[in-house]
């Protein structure tokens, strides 16, 4: 009794590996496309995919058992239905290794020369030059895409290559300069393909700019002269995508600001500009030119409802100034500031000092040359829009306090009193 056990027990391990391989089915296949001379990166994929494919059909789900009695005729067919779709090789043969992961080899013979030499030949679709130079450097490596699909390529497969080319350049380019599209085409001459590539803009594009210049330390009536030539270059955004303006913004901001700079009255000057940029079909271009070694600064302003009395006529309600300051240091400056007042046809001018104790806060010690006083002023920026000045006159023993509000860049409106009296006035920046 024990020994029928024995023998039994001895025939079930010997049965069990058998069974086992023998339920054992296909569950994977994996390709491999291969040749003596190479196979393009990019088509290889390709190849392999559809080899895979084919392999798929055939063998998923059979037991491993059945694949290996049958491995030789099953390897036709897949080379047989692989061979009729390509165009440019010859599938030589094919090899399964059998197993729950099939592994099949596609071994390829090129048709004839293989291309060895790529030459890539971009145009850019009706960009102006600057826009022009940004596109080709963020397409530096496109030449890597063609060459992965057509270096060692047989000629006669150019053609089936088209695909895979257009996939992987639109790929490209939404990593690379997703605000374009690209089409292509390729011609052989000998071992050479000569790739023509065109990109062209997506929408939307930028259809009107509004251009505004200003400055807080020279007339902004002097920019007027550089008006036309800053026009014609924002101009050359029109039609550039939105998008792409948005991503090179501080490039297009530089090169703007550099033009401007690079005029001969900004040169001596010692002019520093700073351009903003805000990308849109209508878009918003705003340069300021600055300097930090003069002050200049042309203003008027009408006096509304102040009256006549010991320290102040009538006929002064309009006045004109021209500052021109000389900075000498980080918060120092020495000025003069001339006024005009056109009622009565008469000038006054001051010489004066400033000191910047901090942000926004300014002091002033001036003289005023025509009424032999001296005068005390300050200044405290409050807010981005509105500020608070004082002065004090010694001569006439008057302080003037002052409310301002500024109602954009070339127009402030202040509340003003004094000992006597309170008026607005209306403060034009030139």
């Amino acid at each position: 009794m024990p020994v029928r056990w024995l023998c039994l027990l001895l025939a079930c391990l010997c049965f069990l590996p058998v069974r086992a391989q023998a339920s054992a089915r296909v569950d994977a296949v994996t390709a491999v496309v291969e040749a003596d001379s190479g196979v393009p990166p990019l088509v290889q994929q390709r190849m392999e995919t559809s080899v895979r494919v084919i392999a798929e059909q055939l063998l998923l789900g059979r037991p491993v058992a059945d694949v290996v009695a049958d491995s030789g005729t099953q390897a036709e067919v897949i080379r047989q239905v692989f061979d009729k779709v390509l165009v440019g090789y010859t599938v030589r043969g094919v090899d399964i290794e059998p197993g729950e992961n099939v592994r099949v080899t596609a071994h390829l013979l090129p048709w004839s020369d293989v291309i060895r030499t790529i030459e890539v030949d971009t145009a850019v679709e009706g960009m102006p030059p600057a826009v022009e130079e940004l596109v080709r450097q963020d397409l530096a490596d496109v030449d890597g895409v063609f060459s992965d699909a057509l270096y060692g390529l047989p000629v006669a497969a150019t053609d089936w290559t088209n695909g895979v080319l257009k996939h992987h350049l639109n790929d490209f380019l939404a990593e690379h300069l997703p605000e374009f599209r690209g089409d292509f085409e390729v011609d052989t001459t000998g071992d050479t393909a000569h790739v023509h590539l065109t990109v062209y803009p997506r929408l939307p594009v930028v259809r009107t700019i509004d251009l505004s210049m200003r400055s807080d330390t020279i007339p902004n009536l002097t920019l007027l002269n550089h008006r036309q030539l800053m026009q014609e270059h924002v101009d050359q955004l029109v039609g550039v995508p939105v998008a792409f303006v948005a991503r090179h913004r501080e490039a297009f901001s530089d090169s703007l600001a550099k033009g401007l700079d690079s005029q001969p009255d900004f040169k001596a000057l010692h002019m520093k500009s700073r351009v903003n940029i805000e990308p849109a079909e209508r878009m918003q271009v705003m340069s300021r030119s600055d300097t930090d070694r003069y002050r200049l600064r042309l203003t008027g302003w009408l006096d509304i409802d102040r009256k006549d009395d010991d320290h102040h006529d009538q006929q002064d309600n309009l006045r004109f100034r021209l500052h021109a300051g000389r900075v000498i240091g980080p918060r120092d400056e020495v000025f003069l500031q001339f006024d005009f007042m056109p009622q009565n046809v008469n000038w006054g001018w001051e010489a004066g000092y400033g000191y910047r104790i901090g942000v926004g806060t300014e002091a002033q010690l001036r003289y005023d040359m025509r009424r032999k006083r001296p005068v005390l002023g300050a200044f405290q920026q409050l807010a981005p829009r509105w500020g608070l000045r004082y002065e004090y006159r010694f001569a006439d023993k008057l302080g003037e306090a002052g409310l301002s509000f500024k109602v954009h860049d070339f127009l402030n409106l202040e509340y003003v009193r004094d000992a006597d009296q309170g008026w607005f006035r209306l403060i034009g920046n030139f």
